[in-house]
């Protein structure tokens, strides 16, 4: 597929009139997710460093365990993994290190560039390879690849359904699933500092950083609020046909991992 120019911003992709309502409802809400990314593409990683504490790549580490631990693998040398909604690489990279070979795909070019060009400047012996594409219309071929993970993603695409449909079909008969998104903490005093923190501190200081007018901090917890809860995302794989389905809960519910196999048909 190839990449679009990338888009003007000339408006809010996320004003406070629309998070009011469901963001997941909004029938622009593919574009709009595309003009946010854009925006804070160059801020992106040290705003997640910086406001995940460091955990942001353990938890993605924390996924490469849990595919290899399915796969009943020590390494990955030789597996095909197709890395879904890869913003600025860092899944990517860490199955890279494993010796997988990583197929990254976004919806944002300015994302992408950020991802090659880290790549460039670190001389990744095994780099990955970035493709822009639609998690919910990927162009990769039927049963092409041995794992499928989407991390932070799956919120942001246009059709969870018809994503993780698209997610089945790629995969081949006993791939893995991943899929790594935020939840909420089930205890009731860290999730009350969990919505402090996310809702209240976060937006604003990560804000300043990235100097973005697109709000994207202010989308990123509405639409932790208004997504599917880990069972949800369980239950959206199980009705794609996905079998085998588990979810390991991360940082007193901050974040899950949900896992899956494709079955034989």
């Amino acid at each position: 597929m190839a990449e679009p120019a990338a888009p003007k911003t000339t408006e809010t992709a996320w004003s406070d009139e629309r998070l009011a309502a469901n963001p997941h409802q909004d029938p622009e809400k593919a574009r709009r997710v595309r003009e946010m990314f854009s925006a804070i593409a160059r801020s992106y990683d040290l705003n997640n460093r910086l406001h995940s504490f460091g955990l942001d790549q353990a938890w993605r580490r924390r996924t490469v365990r849990e595919v290899m631990q399915r796969m009943g693998r020590v390494d990955l040398a030789g597996v095909r993994v197709l890395d879904v909604a890869c913003g600025t690489g860092d899944l990517s990279e860490a199955f890279a290190a494993r010796g997988a070979s990583v197929t990254g795909v976004d919806f944002t070019p300015a994302m992408l560039d950020i991802a090659r060009a880290k790549a460039s400047d670190r001389r990744l012996q095994n780099a990955p390879t970035y493709l822009h594409g639609d998690a919910t219309r990927l162009e990769q071929a039927g049963a092409s690849c041995d794992a499928l993970t989407i991390a932070f993603g799956l919120r942001n695409v246009g059709d969870t359904g018809a994503a993780m449909r698209e997610f089945h079909r790629v995969l081949r008969p006993g791939g893995v699933l991943a899929v790594l998104e935020f939840g909420l903490p089930s205890w009731a005093p860290a999730r009350w500092a969990h919505r402090l923190y996310t809702e209240q501190i976060m937006p604003l200081t990560a804000t300043l950083i990235a100097r973005d007018r697109s709000g994207a901090y202010r989308y990123l917890p509405r639409s932790v609020d208004t997504f599917l809860s880990p069972k949800g995302v369980a239950a959206a794989a199980s009705a794609a046909g996905f079998m085998e389905v588990r979810t390991s809960h991360l940082t007193f519910g901050t974040c899950a991992i949900t896992t899956a196999v494709r079955g034989s048909v």
